[in-house]
């Protein structure tokens, strides 16, 4: 069976990464399971840790009601994929899931998410990765519905496992009952998030900011606009991969022209 590193950036304590480590083990698919001891939210693919003796700081771990191996990792979502993919685990894990994250990312803003940051770390590494979020509100009232998302878990499996190595999608998935959801969609991400980052003030020796939830209107084939509607979104996402260079060589051409 193929072995699935199952991370996130909320902790290792989250009801979304159990809820997606389940849905993992009943897709046929054995797990391992390496999250950061406390919250990482924000952390991107960051490679930054807490070391002693110039070790990173593991903790074995019994995960909820799982029997499957699990460690906390005092470091952010990134660090623990780079390591995982680079001879700590033997075998190594054949993909990463990351998640399910408690919100939606989407748009442009997922540069900063740690659950996206520890998905593209593995393509760095040629390893499919799948990213899988839940459009939680910035002050959420109610129960979550992580199944809705976990059950989407296989289906999208399915393409991952069809598509090349390094290969990175992101699901993003309503915080709805699965009956109250529509088809899944391919999506184009959006311009922005579903939360930004403001300035709320700024004094002599600091800077306070606050998150927002963004209430801006999106092109109706975007990631943000489709979530809106009701539907889980699909999304390819490429990183750290240079264009054809057509405007830096034409750039160049006329600099050496001038010369």
């Amino acid at each position: 069976m193929p072995l699935a590193l199952v991370t996130n950036d909320d902790g290792i304590d989250s009801a979304g990464l159990h809820a997606l480590a389940l849905a993992a083990l009943e897709a046929g698919l054995d797990v391992i399971v390496a999250a950061p001891a406390d919250q990482a939210s924000g952390a991107s693919a960051a490679l930054s840790a807490v070391r002693r003796d110039g070790r990173t700081i593991v903790e074995s771990r019994q995960f909820f009601d799982l029997d499957v191996p699990a460690w906390a990792v005092h470091a952010q979502p990134g660090h623990i994929v780079a390591a995982a993919l680079n001879g700590w685990f033997d075998p190594r894990p054949d993909l990463v899931l990351s998640g399910i994250n408690h919100g939606a990312n989407v748009g442009r803003a997922v540069l900063h998410s740690g659950t996206v940051g520890a998905a593209l770390t593995a393509k760095i590494s040629d390893t499919r990765a799948l990213a899988v979020s839940l459009d939680v509100a910035l002050h959420p009232t109610g129960e979550r519905h992580w199944g809705t998302a976990a059950g989407l878990l296989a289906p999208v499996l399915e393409l991952l496992f069809d598509a090349p190595d390094g290969t990175v999608l992101s699901l993003n998935v309503p915080d709805l009952p699965p009956s109250q959801v529509g088809p899944l969609r391919h999506a184009r991400l959006a311009r922005g998030g579903a939360v930004q980052t403001r300035v709320e003030e700024v004094r002599d020796g600091g800077v306070r900011l606050r998150e927002v939830e963004v209430t801006d209107e999106h092109d109706e084939d975007t990631d943000a606009a489709l979530l809106d509607a009701g539907h889980p979104t699909l999304t390819e996402l490429r990183s750290v991969e240079a264009d054809d260079g057509d405007r830096v060589h034409t750039w160049l051409a006329a600099r050496s022209d001038r010369a």
